[in-house]
C-alpha cells in the first residue's frame, strides 16, 4: 500500500512538472533583464541582468532589420539576427527575430532549430519553403512557394530550408519563441565539422565513394 501511495505522488509531482518540462526559455521574474554581455557570474539560462538605472528606454526599440543584407554570399542569402546577442534587452523574454534576404537563385540551406519553432512572413518575392518530417511522419517534404504577405510555420526541430524561385530579389523576417534559438546548419555540420567527422563514417552514411565525401568536405573548410 505504501508503495502504491509512493507511486501516485511520484505521478503526481511529474505532471505539476510536466510545464516547465515542456517550455523553451523560463519565464521572467522581472519587467526586464537586459543582458550583460561581459558579465562574469555564472548563468544558467540567458545572461545576468544589467542594473535597472543603465537601461534606458533604447532597450526597447532597435533598427537593425531594417537594412538588408548583403547577399554576395556563396549561398546568395544573407541572415541578420537578432537574438539576445545582437539584442541584448531580449534576455530571459523567450523571443528572438531573423531577417533573411536572398538574390535570385539564393537559399538559406537546410538546417535546424534545436530551441524554438519558427513563424516567418514573406516581405517581399517568391519563396520556396520547405519543411522535413520526421521518420515518424515518413521523412515527408511540406514544401510551397510562399509570396508576399504570406506566413508560414517551422515546428521545433524540424530540417527546413528556403529557395528563392523568382527572378527579384526577395527577404523575409521570421520570429522564434526562445531569445538563442540555435542553429545547425546541416551540409556544415557534416562536411565542415571540428575535428572533421571520419571520412569513413560519411561514406557508409551517405552510400557514396570517399572521394565525393573528401570533395563535399573542402567545399565546407572554410566555413559558409
Amino acid at each position: 500500500m505504501g508503495c502504491s501511495k509512493t507511486l501516485v505522488a511520484g505521478l503526481f509531482a511529474m505532471l505539476l512538472l510536466a510545464p516547465a518540462v515542456l517550455a523553451t526559455d523560463p519565464d521572467p521574474l522581472q519587467d526586464f533583464c537586459v543582458a550583460d554581455l561581459d558579465g562574469k557570474a555564472v548563468s544558467v539560462n540567458g545572461h545576468t541582468c544589467k542594473p535597472m538605472s543603465e537601461a534606458g528606454d533604447d532597450f526597447l526599440f532597435l533598427s537593425k532589420l531594417a537594412k538588408a543584407g548583403n547577399t554576395s554570399t556563396p549561398n546568395g542569402s544573407a541572415v541578420t539576427e537578432l537574438d539576445v546577442a545582437e539584442w541584448p534587452a531580449t534576455n530571459t523574454l523567450g523571443v528572438s527575430m531573423n531577417r533573411v534576404d536572398f538574390a535570385p537563385g539564393g537559399t538559406n540551406p537546410p538546417h535546424v532549430h534545436p530551441r524554438a519553432t519558427e513563424i516567418g512572413i514573406v516581405m517581399k518575392g517568391e519563396l520556396l519553403v520547405g519543411i522535413l518530417g520526421s521518420l515518424d511522419s515518413g521523412n515527408k517534404l511540406y514544401s510551397r512557394v510562399v509570396r508576399a504577405g504570406v506566413t508560414f510555420l517551422i515546428p521545433r526541430g524540424l530540417m527546413h530550408f528556403q529557395f528563392n524561385v523568382g527572378k527579384t530579389e526577395a527577404s523575409m523576417v521570421v520570429s522564434f519563441n526562445s531569445q538563442y534559438p540555435g542553429i545547425v546548419f546541416v551540409p556544415l555540420t557534416l562536411f565542415g565539422s571540428n575535428p572533421p567527422i571520419p571520412t569513413p563514417v560519411l561514406t557508409k552514411a551517405l552510400r557514396v565513394e570517399a572521394g565525393v565525401v573528401k570533395l563535399l568536405k573542402s567545399k565546407f573548410a572554410a566555413g559558409f
